[in-house]
Order: C-alpha cells, then sequence, then structure tokens
C-alpha cells in the first residue's frame, strides 16, 4: 500500500514545515514563518492565510493534519511517523502513543496494527525494518516483550484511549498507569527521577512513557481540546 499523491502532498507539506523547524527551533516561528512563505500573511478580518501556531503543549512541537473524511488519515499518519523519525530522532526509532477516543476505535486500530497481513502494519514494517512492536495499556503493564532493551532498539507503538491517561480518572483501573509497577521493576535504575510526575514511583507506566518522550498521535485530535485532555498531553512529556 502507497501513499495516494494527495496523500504524498501531505508527507511533503510535513517534511517542509520540519525544514523550517530545523532552522528556527521555536516552534511558533518555525510554523508562522512556513504559512507566511507559503499562502501569505494571516488576515483575522478576512480570515486570509494561516491562523497562528496553537502552543498548548509548550513542551512539543503541535502538528495538526487535516484531510477530507477517508482521505486515509491513518495512513498518513502512519508515514508521516518516519518523517519526524528522521528530523527528530536521527533516525534512531522511539516509542509512539497512539491515543484514539473510543474503546472500539482502539481495538480496531490494535488489530490493524498487529496484523502482519493488514497495509498498515506492512508499512510499518516497510519504514522499520520489521522492528515494531504494538502494546495495548494491559501488555505494558504486565511488562509483556516490554523492558529497557525493546523499549529502544525498536519503534513501539502504544495504542491507547484518552480516559486511561486522564490522571484524575475516578476508576481504579484506569489508574494503574500512575501507580508501582513490579512487573515494570526493570525500569527503575533506567528511569530519570526527574523526570517522574510527583507522588508517583519510578517503575509507575506513565514515568516510563514519561522517560522515553514519545511522539503522541491523536487520532480525533478534536476530542483533545478541554483543559482536562490537555493536560493529559503535558503529563505524556511528548
Amino acid at each position: 500500500m502507497e501513499l495516494k499523491s494527495y496523500q504524498q502532498e501531505v508527507i511533503n507539506d510535513l517534511e517542509n514545515f520540519l525544514d523550517y523547524l530545523n532552522q528556527n527551533s521555536n516552534p511558533s516561528k518555525a510554523f508562522n514563518s512556513y504559512w507566511k512563505d507559503r499562502i501569505g500573511e494571516y488576515n483575522p478580518l478576512t480570515n486570509s492565510g494561516m491562523k497562528p501556531y496553537k502552543n498548548n503543549i509548550p513542551t512539543a512541537v503541535h502538528i495538526a493534519v487535516k484531510v477530507p473524511t477517508a482521505g486515509g488519515k491513518t495512513f498518513i499518519a502512519i508515514n508521516a511517523l518516519q518523517s519526524f523519525n528522521k528530523y527528530f530522532n536521527q533516525g534512531n526509532p522511539k516509542a509512539v502513543v497512539w491515543l484514539v477516543p473510543w474503546s472500539n476505535l482502539l481495538q480496531q486500530t490494535y488489530n490493524a496494527f498487529s496484523n502482519p497481513n493488514h497495509p498498515y502494519r506492512e508499512k510499518l514494517n516497510s519504514l522499520f525494518g520489521n522492528k515494531v512492536e504494538v502494546y495495548q495499556k494491559d501488555q505494558l503493564l504486565q511488562g509483556a516483550n516490554f523492558n529497557p532493551s525493546s523499549a529502544t532498539e525498536q519503534l513501539n507503538i502504544f495504542i491507547l484511549n484518552f480516559s486511561s491517561l486522564r490522571i484524575d480518572k475516578a476508576k481504579k483501573e484506569d489508574r494503574k498507569i500512575f501507580q508501582e509497577n513490579g512487573a515494570l521493576e526493570s525500569f527503575r535504575d533506567w528511569t530519570d527521577k526527574d523526570l517522574s510526575l510527583e507522588g508517583t514511583d519510578e517503575t509507575a507506566l506513565i514515568n516510563i512513557i514519561r522517560n522515553l518522550k514519545t511522539i503522541v498521535v491523536a487520532d480525533e485530535s478534536n476530542n483533545a481540546e478541554t483543559t482536562l485532555s490537555v493536560d493529559m498531553l503535558k503529563n505524556r512529556n511528548p
């Protein structure tokens, strides 16, 4: 499965922006300069040009990809991972938190990404030399094939939903990622204590994710605009 011409244009635009970002490490300045050169100054009276950069996650570069319904946004995002990996990680595979808003979409995404015969997984394997592992929350909490070596030697994709990462979630099951975890004890000396959330143990899954400084893909990101959701994204240390 290959990118259609309009999808390739999206990736080309993304990489052009990342070139601007390499030249100017300030995401806001890079974004505004890119769009000024591309379509001119933003004019709020006529709504021409591109609105200024939305800096709601100050520690990360915030990029939104918009395509029409059925435009293949998931496949575009998969291909974008290679661009991010190249520009931010010098080609070394890193971890990705892939956030979905609903449980049925979570299972659907996990099934597609895990199936070696699905076009999404075939593309991931092609882009990352077959060094790809996909996890759901329970697998991570159990430390299933997940340790400091696997966390840094392959592309790791964590398929999670928004609610399980919100720190004030009332359900005990959804708070396990913030708790000490003996199954992840091998990460204790690997994590940087300074990156741990206050009041949480180094072996808590949330702190391992924070240490990995993951790329975060927010599917249906319009569902992640509330204060609670933005705080949830900040807690990922993306």
